[in-house]
């Protein structure tokens, strides 16, 4: 960039010495080796004899002072920008003084066409018309000062560039000696190489302070400033710089330069030297755009997370932004949203600062609004009961009547399951369920979604209040009655009446209908408990019936015919009874034969053949026949069974007995299906002869 402004300089000096009193006094500082580039468009001021071999007047011209910074060897060649165009020159110094500058050391006045200069070949320092267009080097020593006239002989405007050779430097301080970094020119670059750089502004007309380009254009370079000025004559001699923010607009140029300011340096003309640029404004405003950012009010919670960062608010990707609660908090920069990817809100407006990469700023709004909310109601669904688990049900949850909106149903166990779109029920069609309750999540085409809460509530077994197991006796008939109270019967027999006659002991079932359910009943007719005998005692002529089992109260009789309540016959004569036992349901009377004993109330065991013994062999066919004495005390004296013929004489142990009266029973099991025991009890009087 150093060369490029330094050429710059150059260019800009054409225009400014064609129309300003140029001469010696109004001359360019070289400032180092850099080419220049110039079109001179005038003889200045003054129309001034130039001396030595310049004896006609000025015609296009340009002056120029250069110092040496390192002693050597000097040429330049002046090239013009067309060859045929004829450019004479003469070299003053060293160390002259404007006003008397003397004869030039170095002058050439040939009017040949294209290169003229100094060069290491030529040996004449001077050449008139027809002579060498190039005359002999100069050999400088450094802090010697010197002036150049350039005068264009045809006054054309087509310009030269001059370049500068040998092995001495100029001074300057656009070098690494006094520059360590390199200037940046201000802004952007312009549509064309040879435009003004451009410096953007945010609105036009603007105000702007100069002063802020400085530290830009300088990077940190020791001792250098930059100062602005309206025009490039001003630029160039430092007159009339702009030294406040001033209203800029966007079709004037604005100029420029970087001068060395270290008061006591060693060379003046290094404080002369100045680079020169220009720029033009250019805005660059930015506009934000208000939008609405909309999205899903889930489950009408009243609150949603907004991306704000998706909100279009400008189509610049280099633009940043920063998210406000309201436009208060955006103008004093406070409350910034520092999490924009996640905000919640219910819903309102937010503000967006822009800032462009120039700096430009502008405010967009924020509307943050919901889609229409997924309205879904309560429900319940009921079904009846499984028969092998009544606790549960099949529910089709995809006929709960939740909302009346298209969208996608989904079904889950719990109300967190919905919003997080876990544990998702696959079955919804034929899900088996206690009572409780179970989630719909309606989705619709935005996205958004409500979430329904279901009842399930299963339809328990109703059964029959009035139907209930019956006992009958085995031989009889009965009558079930369901009750009254439901759609339909349908019976194990076929029948659909409410009840069913003519049953008899065994086990049925009943389908009763209650709305859509049906419940299956069994019940049982179950054949009544029969009594039975469970002993007979017979004491003379009194039978007493002992009975166990079936249904009390019982009945008994003797002859099947008449019944009483009493367990006990008197007077039954002696033989082969039967005696009738029936309980209170009346069945079939269940039967035994009794048999009353010929009563023996006295013995005489004398031998005499008569009445010598108690004799029961008559009943040997019984079970468990025994004869049994016993004495007033209780104790047994005697025995009579089948090893002595069910028959006692009236001894114990082989001793008579004594003259006495005696207890005895006689017991056995009758041949029936109970083997109902028996017992026979009398008294007898033992008369012995001592």
């Amino acid at each position: 960039m150093k060369k490029a402004l330094y050429i710059f300089l150059i260019v800009l000096s054409q225009v400014i010495f064609a129309q300003s009193s140029s001469d010696c006094g109004g001359n360019v500082q070289v400032c180092g080796n850099t080419p220049i580039s110039f079109t001179p468009t005038g003889p200045g001021n003054i129309l001034e004899d130039l001396g030595g071999c310049l004896t006609d007047d000025e015609n296009f011209s340009i002056w120029y002072t250069f110092t040496v910074a390192t002693s050597g060897t000097l040429t330049f060649v002046i090239n013009p920008n067309v060859f045929a165009d004829d450019y004479d020159w003469a070299v003053y110094g060293p160390n002259k003084t404007c006003g008397s500058l003397g004869a030039p050391i170095r002058c050439n006045f040939s009017g040949a066409d294209g290169p003229t200069g100094l060069n290491m070949t030529a040996t004449n320092t001077t050449a008139g018309g027809g002579g060498s267009p190039f005359c002999a080097y100069m050999n400088v020593i450094a802090g010697e000062t010197y002036y150049l006239v350039v005068d264009n002989f045809l006054s054309t405007a087509n310009g030269f560039v001059l370049t500068w050779g040998g092995t001495a430097t100029l001074v300057s301080p656009f070098n690494s000696a006094y520059q360590p970094y390199p200037f940046m020119e201000p802004g952007d670059p312009g549509p064309t190489p040879n435009s003004p750089r451009e410096v953007i502004v945010c609105s036009n007309p603007a105000v702007f302070d100069f002063t802020t380009l400085t530290a830009g254009i300088v990077n940190n370079n020791p001792n250098f400033d930059v100062s602005y000025y309206y025009n490039s004559n001003d630029a160039i001699s430092g007159n009339n710089p702009i030294t406040t923010p001033i209203t800029v607009n966007t079709t004037d140029t604005y100029y420029y330069a970087i001068t060395y300011s270290v008061p006591g340096a060693p060379a003046t003309a290094i404080n002369r030297c100045r680079i020169p640029g220009n720029f033009k404004f250019v805005q660059r405003a930015i506009t934000g755009t208000n939008v609405t950012l909309t999205k899903c009010n889930n489950n009408n919670m009243g609150t949603a997370v907004f991306d704000l960062t998706t909100a279009n608010v400008i189509a610049d990707p280099n633009v940043t932004k920063k998210y406000y609660p309201t436009i208060t908090d955006l103008n004093a920069g406070t409350n910034e949203i520092t999490n924009p990817y996640q905000y919640v809100s219910a819903g309102g407006d937010v503000y967006v600062l822009l800032t462009s990469q120039y700096g430009c700023k502008a405010t967009a709004k924020i509307t943050l609004a919901f889609f229409p909310v997924v309205t879904v109601t309560e429900a319940t669904l009921r079904s009846c009961f499984i028969e092998t688990n009544p606790a549960t049900a099949s529910f089709d949850l995809t006929t709960a009547p939740v909302t009346t909106q298209t969208g996608t149903k989904t079904y889950f166990p719990s109300m967190a399951d919905a919003v997080a779109g876990t544990n998702e029920i696959l079955n919804s069609s034929t899900y088996i369920s206690p009572n409780g309750v179970v989630f719909i999540k309606v989705t619709d085409g935005n996205g958004c979604y409500g979430v329904a809460k279901v009842n399930l509530v299963v339809l328990p077994p109703v059964y029959s209040n009035v139907l209930e197991d019956k006992i009958i006796c085995m031989e009889d008939k009965t009558t079930l009655d369901a009750g009254p109270g439901f759609n339909g019967y349908e019976w194990s027999t076929g029948a659909t009446t409410q009840t069913i006659s003519n049953v008899s002991v065994g086990t049925y079932w009943v389908e009763l209908k209650t709305g859509d359910c049906v419940t299956r009943q069994t019940v049982k007719v179950y054949p009544s408990e029969q009594p039975v005998i469970s002993n007979v005692d017979i004491t003379n002529n009194t039978i007493t019936v002992n009975v166990i089992g079936g249904t009390a109260p019982y009945k008994y009789s003797l002859d099947g015919i008449n019944w009483q309540d009493s367990n006990e016959f008197k007077n039954v004569a002696r033989g082969d009874n039967m005696v009738y036992v029936k309980d209170a349901y009346d069945c079939e009377p269940i039967t035994v034969t009794v048999v009353v004993p010929n009563l023996v109330n006295v013995i005489t065991p004398n031998g005499d053949g008569v009445n010598d013994v108690i004799d029961y062999s008559a009943l040997a066919s019984k079970k468990n026949l025994v004869l049994s004495i016993f004495d007033r005390y209780g104790v047994k004296i005697g025995q009579a069974d089948k090893f002595n013929g069910y028959k006692w004489d009236g001894t114990t142990a082989g001793k008579k007995v004594s003259t006495g009266t005696y207890w005895y029973t006689v017991t056995w099991n009758e041949n029936d299906k109970k083997n109902t025991p028996f017992k026979f009890s009398g008294w007898v009087m033992v008369k012995n002869r001592e």
